[in-house]
């Protein structure tokens, strides 16, 4: 082989190499997320803990790369169908804490993060020192979340007087749960959420957690009658109506259980 032809062959095998290295680079990150719930038997129990969450846990996690961290409890009009709020002293049982990581090594170095910091261990100490007799909250719950490729990363709302809605999608097999997934990314049901103002925040795949497998996104909304127009206009949507008259889209296919949430954020939430 003389020298032109192998530097023909060498160069016509690199630059698609370097093509495709090019393409993932501009493929944006997808996040992950942590959705903690918060279970409380009291009303003194809650405000420990949002002390320790607006004081101590969320300037950590900024410090520690974490940007909008959202914090929210349970609006008072939830679906008549779930389970109200058990505590009646402060209206809400459950606080929900929702936290972005850039990636799974960033979620990993988390609490090694945390024990280093200081400031963090200091402020915390009324939360991690409450004794057994009195502690700060009934139980943790967590869920890790990847992001959806087609919305790769949150999206924050306008800091304003908001109604948030939390969905999880159960679906009767890993199969069935990825093809609702396809759905979302692939068959444009993202894409007409954001043409009729319902705003989403994320969507997220489960990996780790309960009532697997699931996905779970949050939509935001001006207040309840934005809500409920909003979701009016989806369901009469032409493009919507197309993609679920789709066989291999149906909802008796792919969806099993649904689970609605409404939230409220609090005060120094960051979502």
């Amino acid at each position: 082989m003389n020298r032109r032809n192998f530097v023909a062959l060498v160069t016509g095998a690199a630059l698609p190499l370097k093509n495709t290295l090019m393409d993932d680079t501009r493929t944006p990150r997808q996040q992950w997320y942590e959705l903690r719930t918060y279970t409380f038997a009291d009303a003194t129990q809650r405000e420990l803990t949002s002390g320790y969450l607006e004081k101590a846990l969320i300037p950590a996690l900024n410090r520690a790369g974490c940007a909008h961290v959202g914090v929210f409890s349970e609006h008072p009009a939830q679906p008549a169908a779930q389970t109200p709020p058990a505590s009646p002293e402060s209206g809400v049982a459950k606080t929900f804490l929702l936290i972005p990581f850039e990636s799974i090594e960033a979620l990993a170095a988390l609490s090694g993060k945390l024990a280093r910091d200081s400031a963090y261990t200091t402020a915390a100490g009324p939360y991690l020192d409450a004794p057994a007799t009195a502690p700060a909250y009934q139980r943790i719950e967590s869920s890790l979340l990847k992001a959806f490729a087609h919305m790769p990363a949150m999206e924050i709302p306008e800091k304003k007087s908001r109604l948030f809605e939390l969905r999880r999608y159960e679906s009767p097999t890993e199969a069935a749960g990825q093809k609702k997934i396809e759905m979302f990314n692939d068959a444009g049901e993202i894409d007409i959420f954001k043409k009729v103002g319902a705003r989403p925040v994320f969507f997220g795949e489960t990996l780790i957690g309960q009532y697997r497998p699931n996905l779970t996104y949050m939509l935001t909304f001006d207040d309840m009658a934005d809500h409920d127009a909003r979701w009016k206009a989806f369901g009469s949507d032409p493009d919507w109506k197309t993609v679920s008259k789709k066989p291999e889209y149906s909802d008796a296919r792919l969806i099993s259980k649904i689970t609605r949430t409404f939230l409220t954020p609090a005060s120094y939430s960051q979502v």
